[in-house]
């Protein structure tokens, strides 16, 4: 992680953290490092989730491109690969997203997507940080080589609803569905492009107000989703969170189906149909064992990354598979997307369940999941406090003793959240109780050590 940039972009509280003055001149740097070799005015499409904060930190981005000669198209709220998926479409030089993603509203960052709609190389963000600290080093240009704001044309958003449309498989229909929207991003899209298949729909959590943004729902908190399943009498129910990027699925009894599970289902339907390049799917190293017993029982290959979609899109890029993604729910479908697309991995996984005739609850049934838990510990003192932390002699001790003790039988995972203030600790183990135990141990020993 680079001073500004974490695994997924810029991110701190709004005026805060990451404030006005931080995003104008993000603006600028990544004006003068992603158009060096544009001949005339570099192009620059931006997109924004529904954060209060979003409008102020538009304002000072698209200032900060427009001084260093930028032309920009503002989106509006968009899903993140949306922008990744128009900036390509458009031939835009750069796409740039403000959202924090499944965050609580306070919060907000910027991601920036190149040309050809992938998240940048670590090269480009450490290019763009030293220019943010450096803003006296580039130009300001003037008269006729200042940049402007160009006319949004809404077609560009149409272009992505029906792309994400004509992705399905097979034919979407017969189904009752209900789609939560977190009061994010996809409340824009989501009637446009799962309305148009012949389902019942239902649409929850799709009135945003600037601060209900992942607010006791969405992905990260189903908890709803699950009860409104149930005693609806849907088939299925799909979440994502605040910017679209993630997805996952409540099966017909309220049953949570995460990332893992949706990347099996679709990778052994990819390999039925000989699509599933390499025979592979890209996952992380908090990929359930389960999943991994799972996928090897249908002659599927795993391999895994550190945590982060960069890291699962880089793998994938360097050996040309096509499926990946996190147990969180970001799912990336290279043949079809950049970067994870919830809605795309929606529509991928009612294509399945619409055409096979088993319920959500058989499809998943016969992939084990092994007792998690996951806790969050939160750290003052930025990056360089976390990483003092993760390099305390007793902690590393602490976790090579747990990880003999669960030999063979769990794992042990702590590492830094590369998007928040926080190390976060997972065990995996044979029943809730050992792995409860041990992540008590853990979380307590590194609050003592973050002091």
């Amino acid at each position: 992680m680079g001073k500004y940039f974490g695994t997924d972009g810029i991110r701190g509280v709004a005026n805060k953290e990451l404030d006005v003055p931080l995003a104008y001149k993000v603006g600028r740097a990544a004006a003068a490092v992603l158009a060096k070799e544009t001949a005339g005015k570099p192009l620059f499409t931006i997109g924004k989730d529904t954060r209060i904060s979003g409008d102020m930190l538009e304002a000072a981005l698209v200032s900060g491109l427009c001084s260093a000669g930028g032309n920009v198209i503002a989106l509006g709220v968009v899903p993140t690969p949306a922008v990744a998926y128009i900036t390509k479409a458009r031939g835009a030089d750069a796409g740039i997203v403000i959202s924090a993603s499944h965050n609580p509203y306070e919060h907000n960052g910027i991601k920036i997507f190149n040309t050809e709609g992938f998240k940048l190389s670590d090269e480009l963000e450490n290019e763009i940080e030293y220019y943010i600290d450096h803003p006296q080093e580039l130009e300001a240009k003037t008269n006729g080589d200042i940049g402007c704001v160009m006319e949004n044309n809404c077609s560009l958003v149409e272009g992505y609803e029906r792309h994400i449309i004509s992705c399905a498989e097979a034919e979407i229909k017969d189904l009752r569905v209900v789609i939560d929207c977190a009061n994010g991003a996809s409340y824009r899209t989501v009637n446009d492009i799962f309305g148009s298949f012949p389902i019942e729909l239902e649409v929850i959590n799709d009135h945003p107000d600037g601060m209900n943004i992942n607010d006791g729902c969405g992905s990260t908190s189903p908890e709803r989703l699950s009860r409104i399943v149930t005693a609806g009498g849907f088939d299925v129910g799909i979440a994502f969170d605040g910017d679209a990027d993630r997805c996952i699925i409540i099966d017909e009894k309220g049953g949570v189906v995460d990332g893992d599970k949706i990347m099996a289902i679709c990778g052994v339907d990819m390999m039925r149909r000989g699509c599933l390049k390499g025979g592979t799917i890209v996952a992380t190293v908090m990929s359930n064992l389960g999943f991994h017993k799972y996928t090897s029982s249908r002659g599927l290959n795993v391999e895994c990354t550190t945590v982060g979609d960069r890291y699962v899109l880089e793998r994938m890029l360097e050996k040309g598979y096509n499926l990946g993604g996190e147990q969180s729910g970001h799912i990336i479908f290279l043949d079809d997307a950049t970067t994870g697309d919830g809605q795309l991995a929606a529509v991928k996984f009612l294509s399945i369940l619409s055409s096979c005739g088993r319920k959500v609850s058989e499809l998943v049934g016969e992939i084990p999941s092994f007792p998690q838990v996951l806790k969050n510990v939160p750290i003052a003192g930025g990056n360089a406090a976390k990483e003092a932390v993760m390099a305390n002699s007793l902690l590393l001790e602490r976790i090579a003793g747990l990880e003999d003790k669960l030999a063979g039988k769990g794992r042990v995972l702590v590492r830094p959240s590369g998007t928040e203030p926080l190390i976060r600790v997972m065990i995996e183990a044979e029943t809730d109780e050992t792995a409860e135990r041990c992540a008590v141990l853990l979380t307590a020993l590194i609050e003592e050590l973050a002091g």
